[in-house]
């Protein structure tokens, strides 16, 4: 293998891993963000789980996020729960920052 396949190679496992990183990171930002949401909503421990779980699921859809915004803003509106469009998506990108974070400390 040239020097050229090794770095070609390198870079393919590099992009691979740090996809896999961005995806697991997506979804356990929408768990983070559906316990967050289910207490809001005044869900039981139970629904929490489902519902958490049911956000989890959105992120095979390729819109994934503008997904999970749109349910939890709608939920929110449902329930009369007043938390802004801003609100939840700056919610949305401090908890992928921390599940960023968990992961890479291997949590």
């Amino acid at each position: 293998m040239s020097t050229f396949d090794k770095r070609e190679d390198t870079f393919e496992k590099t992009f691979v891993h740090e996809e896999e990183l961005q995806f697991r990171a997506e979804a356990r930002r929408n768990k983070l963000l559906g316990l967050w949401a289910a207490e809001k909503l005044g869900k039981s421990p139970e629904q929490a789980r489902i519902y958490a779980n049911d956000l989890v699921a959105a992120e095979t859809a390729a819109n994934a996020s503008q997904i999970v915004l749109e349910r939890v803003i709608k939920d929110f509106q449902a329930a009369g729960v007043d938390q802004s469009e801003h609100q939840v998506r700056r919610m949305m990108d401090e908890l992928l920052a921390t599940a960023t974070a968990e992961i890479k400390a291997g949590k």
